[in-house]
């Protein structure tokens, strides 16, 4: 017994050694709590609940006396959300708490205009999918209005300049739908991602309005260039632009900083690196040769 307690003891000092800690971003020198995902998935069900009241939270009626509910849900949000972005700036270089307050009153006060956008996105997925019975039905049951939503107010912070939650908020959306959104990347109106497992978009893409995206789709880097020591150049416009009504069937790729058309298709598994104009239409070539199998073949 007396071994147990001393490997225990010891383990606990060197896991709380400053050296080891520091490995992993943590300062024992500051009193300064990292961003919490806990706190983060508050933030997002909370957003979700206010932009899509009824469909994420609790149900609401009349009889609940919803603008109570509403008041109280977004003052509850601003608290934690200031709270997390305190922390986030603190993990960089830090900021003033005037800086943090009118960092998270900006985002508050753009609300209303991330759920008139959300609303057309919520749209556009039910106008493109023939299985869709109604919007409720997409808003409460699709993973794309989940990441979408997700990209949307990360994008908003990310735009305010919040280093870290951004990303920890699209990373949600990316475990819980398997579409992953950079919050740096730049999405149109009336953005449709059609059963979505796989998407990958990028921090420098571009689309435009009323785009279709199907399962699969990568907007990807197509190279990294390194600086004199080796080490990939950040910040650099890597990834594709995608312009207005384009269609991008399943598992297609398109990498570097090309530009796909307006109200082009872009068929399935297609490997694009270049330039593709305007009203295209681009499918896979045709095999030459068609290979006959024996129908005697045993399965």
């Amino acid at each position: 017994m007396d071994n147990y307690q001393q490997i225990i003891g010891n383990t606990v000092d060197r896991l709380l050694a400053k050296e080891s800690l520091g490995k992993v971003g943590v300062s024992l020198n500051e009193n300064v709590a990292l961003p919490s995902q806990l706190a983060v998935d508050e933030i997002i069900n909370l957003v979700r609940a206010i932009i899509f009241p009824g469909h994420f939270g609790h149900n609401i009626t009349l009889r609940q006396n919803p603008l109570y509910w509403l008041g109280s849900t977004v003052d509850r949000l601003s608290e934690v959300l200031m709270a997390q972005i305190d922390a986030s700036f603190n993990m960089c270089d830090g900021a003033t708490n005037d800086k943090v307050s009118a960092t998270t009153l900006e985002f508050i006060d753009s609300l209303p205009e991330l759920r008139e956008a959300l609303a057309l996105d919520a749209e556009a997925i039910f106008n493109g999918d023939p299985a869709a019975v109604s919007v409720d039905e997409v808003i409460c049951s699709y993973p794309a209005i989940r990441a979408i939503t997700n990209y949307r107010i990360a994008n908003r912070l990310y735009n305010l300049g919040v280093p870290v939650l951004p990303r920890m908020i699209c990373e949600r959306a990316h475990r819980e739908t398997g579409i992953d959104i950079h919050p740096g990347a730049t999405i149109g109106k009336a953005f449709m991602i059609d059963h979505g497992t796989g998407v990958v978009i990028g921090e420098t893409a571009i689309i435009g309005d009323n785009v279709k995206l199907y399962q699969g789709v990568t907007l990807g880097a197509r190279s990294f260039p390194t600086d004199e020591g080796g080490n990939a150049v950040k910040g650099l416009a890597r990834h594709p632009i995608i312009g207005n009504n384009v269609v991008i069937y399943a598992n297609s790729t398109i990498l570097g900083r090309v530009t796909i058309g307006s109200d082009s298709v872009i068929g399935g598994n297609i490997w694009v690196t270049g330039d593709i104009e305007p009203g295209s239409i681009v499918l896979q070539a045709r095999a030459d040769n068609t290979i006959r199998l024996n129908n005697n073949l045993q399965r």
